[in-house]
């Protein structure tokens, strides 16, 4: 740095920083994210990353992500500790958060900017501006791919109250939407920081501006012009969060709860609901008593003319299933569908599906998930593929991350083109259609047996994203591969 008044200021500029590009991150991600501060949070750290040795901007880029992110310490610290976790402890606990979700994130942040840096003081302004980008998506993707967490904190869900941008996924996934968080203030500090002719720069403002103009058009055209629904169902969904309520009832008590549900639920079908769905793990069920409880449903299905969704742990002879069961009318079959992705360690002994559970009706093409299945969205390309309509999804949140993990399984239908019926406890019941938007939201918390009635329409709309999947994230991963290729990194640039 300069020396005396001249470093004095970077200091300051550098402090100031830290502090803007953390309280954005802060309350521009995490559980209930502020959508536009995210566009602004990493703005001032690229811009004074350029004006500091190497070492300092890695070091300012780190701590502000990591400074931001701690939003989500309360959250990651309440779940690790939940007293069924036989992995939480004093020690294991403070070490895997800081490590997997904290320092690694920060670090792969602070190397990016330091990419971004190493462009834009050789001047090489438009790599500068993609540098970032393709990076945090490339980054991303790969921890999609590795997680058993999937895409749980992709920075493309601070982005659910902008519909708009929201439809970018249905051509390029949550890649797409976090490539334009990161463009736009990426192309703006590259801009302010480098030296060139005016005419460069607006001939790059201009790009930039058209993709944006086009990104905006496209939004706002596919949310207009969203095709009418040739059918639509009435959806009823249920939840109880009364503490007795949220416990997995041992099989000695098996039926109290579910009882308790059908009974409560019973109104829903006089306001005309089609199908009810009721959360995952409502009680344990084990064989043979199984069939008390499907001929308990069969019969109220008959009798209220209208089909029942509901979660349980099945236990059979060979295995433990986290498992939807779904009775009809007049139909003597039930369907199944057992979960795929299950939450660790919660859930690790317990034996994932495979299949996945289709069901026909006059309306069109239905499907059945599961709570952490929409956290990935290679599940959802394949529904879309199959052509549902309508995925009705059991669920079980942890009350902070009710929002965040409703609104990831909303994605999901923008992404692959389809209607999404959610009922959790400890979480929200909504009703959202392929745009993203939400057609009724209730929370579980708002009454002893929270519920709502909406129409959700059955509409498949094959999207670009659904035929071809993550393609973009390999356009960045080629991007990135010939960044970091077209020259070497000097550090003490």
């Amino acid at each position: 740095m300069d020396s005396n008044p001249n470093r004095a200021r970077t200091v300051i500029l550098a402090l100031a920083a830290i502090v803007l590009s953390s309280a954005m991150f802060f309350f521009g991600t995490g559980m209930r994210p502020i959508w536009w501060l995210t566009w602004l949070a990493t703005l001032p750290v690229l811009l004074i990353a350029p004006r500091v040795p190497a070492f300092f901007a890695f070091g300012i880029a780190a701590l502000a992500w990591f400074a931001g992110t701690l939003n989500m310490w309360r959250y990651l610290r309440h779940i690790l500790v939940l007293p069924d976790n036989p992995h939480a402890g004093p020690l294991v606990m403070p070490l895997g958060v800081a490590i997997g979700v904290l320092i690694v994130p920060s670090g792969i942040f602070g190397l990016a900017v330091l990419l971004s840096r190493s462009f834009t003081r050789r001047g090489a302004l438009w790599r500068a501006a993609l540098a970032l980008p393709t990076v945090w998506v490339t980054y991303e993707y790969l921890t999609a791919v590795f997680s058993p967490h999937s895409t749980f904190g992709n920075l493309a869900y601070t982005q659910m109250g902008f519909l708009p941008m929201l439809q970018v996924a249905s051509v390029t996934g949550v890649s797409g939407i976090t490539f334009c968080l990161f463009l736009l203030p990426s192309s703006i500090a590259a801009s302010l920081a480098g030296c060139e002719r005016p005419q460069q720069k607006r001939m790059r403002a201009g790009a930039i501006g058209t993709f944006y103009l086009i990104v905006m058009l496209f939004g706002c055209a596919r949310l207009h012009f969203t095709p009418k629904a040739e059918h639509s169902v009435a959806v009823g969904l249920a939840a109880s969060d009364l503490p007795r309520n949220l416990r997995i009832e041992e099989p000695e008590e098996k039926g109290r709860l579910l009882r308790d549900y059908l009974s409560n639920v019973k109104s829903l079908a006089a306001q005309g609901a089609q199908v009810i769905v009721i959360p995952e793990k409502l009680s344990v069920v084990v064989d043979p008593e199984t069939e008390e409880i499907d001929t308990l449903f069969k019969e109220a299905a008959n009798a209220d003319k209208t089909r029942y969704v509901i979660g349980v742990l099945h236990v059979t002879k060979d295995a433990k299933l986290n498992e939807a069961r779904m009775y009809s009318p007049d139909s003597a079959t039930v369907l199944t569908y057992e979960k795929h992705h299950m939450l660790p360690a919660f859930e690790s002994k317990l034996r994932p599906g495979t299949t996945r559970t289709l069901i026909s009706q006059p309306s069109g093409l239905w499907g059945i998930a599961i709570c952490k299945d929409m956290d990935f969205p290679s599940l959802s390309r394949e529904y879309g593929r199959d052509g549902i309509g309508l995925l009705l999804v059991p669920a079980w949140d942890f009350s902070d991350d009710g929002w965040l993990h409703n609104r990831m399984a909303v994605m999901r239908g923008v992404e692959s083109g389809f209607s999404i019926a959610r009922t959790a406890k400890e979480g929200l019941l909504t009703v959202s259609d392929d745009r993203g938007r939400l057609l009724a939201e209730q929370n579980s918390a708002s009454a002893p047996f929270a519920s709502i009635v909406a129409n959700a329409p059955v509409r498949n709309n094959r999207t670009f994203y659904m035929r071809f999947g993550d393609w973009f994230a390999w356009v960045n991963i080629a991007l990135l591969v010939g960044l970091i290729g077209s020259r070497r990194l000097n550090t003490d640039a």
